[in-house]
């Protein structure tokens, strides 16, 4: 009998038990880690874009060649950054092009990128995450503008 009082009083096989509950905690834990690292660089590498986009279309003088230069500034940027996007927009606002000369224009674009997360494979966690930033440069005032 006090063989097996002493058996079932043992602590073999805790660690085991213990490492199974506590595993997938750890492992659920750093997938949230990657996911939030993921967000926050693709949030600031969108930011960048959004600025090379908005200081590319504020260089040129007519709202056409403004908005394709933003949208091209942008791709690029991206690229050139290593982000991926599922889905991509940029929308330019060229009203600082049309203001006089000797007065103070500014262009301002966003810059929308939907950054994929499925690949994660963290219950609960959603596929993909839209991100937005929004960026305005100053065109010069004394620069000639289009028509």
């Amino acid at each position: 009998m006090a063989g097996l009082v002493d058996r079932l009083r043992s602590d073999e096989g805790s660690a085991a038990i213990e490492a199974a509950v506590i595993l997938p905690s750890l492992i659920m834990f750093l997938c949230l880690a990657i996911a939030g690292g993921r967000i926050v660089t693709s949030g600031a590498k969108i930011d960048s874009a959004a600025e090379d986009a908005a200081r590319e279309a504020s260089i040129h003088r007519t709202a056409a060649a403004a908005q394709g230069a933003a949208q091209s500034a942008a791709a690029e940027s991206l690229n050139d950054q290593g982000i991926t996007c599922a889905s991509t927009s940029v929308r330019v606002n060229t009203g600082g092009l049309s203001v006089p000369v000797g007065q103070v224009g500014t262009v301002t674009v966003t810059v929308t990128c939907t950054v994929n997360l499925s690949d994660l494979l963290l219950p609960g966690m959603p596929g993909a995450k839209t991100l937005t930033s929004t960026a305005t440069s100053v065109v010069d005032q004394y620069r000639q503008r289009g028509e």
